[in-house]
């Protein structure tokens, strides 16, 4: 990296960068901007990786170590990350897992309604359809306005739905980028005594968040996005007081007290685990999340609130590019409290646009008529300004 460009990030992120994508100084390297797709994994995390497949290849030198040790460290390491404790913490593949946990495991009866956003990942859509279907249920999906959720429409049906039983939200949508206010929603929530869901696979790694102060009840988050981790790595969080009332809707054979002990397997008594572990679903993909834990590890470092405050700045340089060239709009919310790493622009050609920036070797996506652009803490804000400029014929 240029001494220029290296000025353009704190010392702490030059130097992280430096270490764990070494290849971004490369002559001629892309612009990776699209976290909202897949996150590129840090140097250290492609170590373990390479460490695991080399055991897998020679399994004999396979120890105890490698197996549910490293699992205990994702669940501390993820509940750092959130403000909660391991025993909250559940290992998933996917946020899918997550969100059918949260709808096919809180108690949900006919005529009971189920709150969401228009404009949702499917992901967060279809169990809570599903469970309706089989319980009858509803789900009421509130309209959009320009395009972003209005929260204050949300709030005001959590307050006045007769039936209002479950809120189901992205904290940022995966298109336009709006961020939610996840301790208003939250707050709502328990003065109605709903539960609240969260898919928070956009904003965290984006953004800090404490589940506490938010309210949550179940929160589900895949790692291979904003965190930066492999394919296959994810986490769901249950409030503690919820762990024990809720029985997992698909059951693990090890989610079950005495279940590590290897050697006496076939006592078959359903004593679930009395923390979160009795909704996971062994075996999990152990080197996928030793990397995970060297992703989080690199996260908490770094220091999460400093990240989001650098993405923020971009942001920021986002809605000041978008006011100097008016052809492009801007659908994610300005204010810095209604938006996180997500960044959708409509130019007035999408699929040229996003031809231009793939021909200047500017990763990015495009979802629901929207140029995506999802900047993270190693981004310049000079090769951020290049790629915004492109954007403009």
């Amino acid at each position: 990296m240029t001494t220029s460009l290296m000025h353009d990030l704190v010392p702490a992120f030059a130097a992280a960068r430096t270490i764990e994508y070494p290849w971004m100084d490369d002559a001629g390297a892309a612009t990776y901007l699209d976290h909202a797709s897949t996150g590129a994994i840090p140097r250290r995390g492609a170590a373990a990786l390479e460490r695991y497949a080399r055991l897998r290849h020679r399994p004999q030198e396979l120890q105890a170590e490698h197996f549910f040790p490293v699992l205990a460290r994702s669940r501390e390491l993820a509940a750092r990350l959130i403000g909660a404790s391991a025993r909250e913490i559940a290992l998933t593949t996917n946020t899918t897992h997550g969100l059918n946990l949260a709808a096919f495991a809180l108690p949900l009866e006919a005529g009971d309604v189920v709150l969401m956003p228009d404009g949702e990942f499917p992901a967060n859509v279809f169990p809570w359809l599903v469970r309706a279907r089989r319980t009858g249920a509803t789900v009421v999906r509130l309209p959009l306005v320009d395009g972003v959720p209005e929260e204050a429409a949300l709030l005001q049906a959590i307050a006045t739905h007769p039936r209002v039983r479950g809120v189901a939200v992205s904290w940022v949508s995966f298109w336009s980028g709006a961020r939610l206010d996840l301790a208003a929603i939250g707050a709502a929530c328990r003065a109605r005594g709903a539960w609240f869901t969260v898919d928070a696979i956009q904003g965290l790694g984006a953004l800090p968040l404490d589940v506490k102060a938010a309210g949550i009840d179940v929160l589900a988050c895949g790692a291979q996005k904003w965190l930066q981790s492999p394919w296959g790595t994810a986490f769901a969080y249950v409030r503690d007081e919820l762990v024990t009332q809720l029985e997992p809707p698909v059951v693990g054979w090890m989610a079950t007290e005495g279940s590590e002990d290897l050697g006496a397997m076939c006592h078959y008594r359903e004593d679930w685990f009395g923390d979160a572990r009795r909704f996971e679903q062994i075996t999990l993909p152990m080197q996928d999340f030793a990397a995970m834990n060297e992703s989080l590890a690199l996260f908490l470092e770094l220091d999460p609130h400093a990240v989001a405050a650098h993405i923020a700045a971009l942001g920021d340089q986002a809605v000041a590019w978008v006011d100097a060239h008016p052809h492009v709009r801007l659908v994610t919310p300005r204010a810095r409290a209604q938006r996180a790493g997500v960044l959708a622009f409509v130019p007035p050609d999408v699929a040229g646009t996003s031809a231009r920036l793939r021909a200047a070797g500017v990763m990015h996506s495009v979802r629901e008529g929207c140029v995506r652009l999802s900047p993270h803490w190693y981004t310049t804000p000079a090769a951020f300004a290049r790629a915004l400029d492109l954007l403009d014929a």
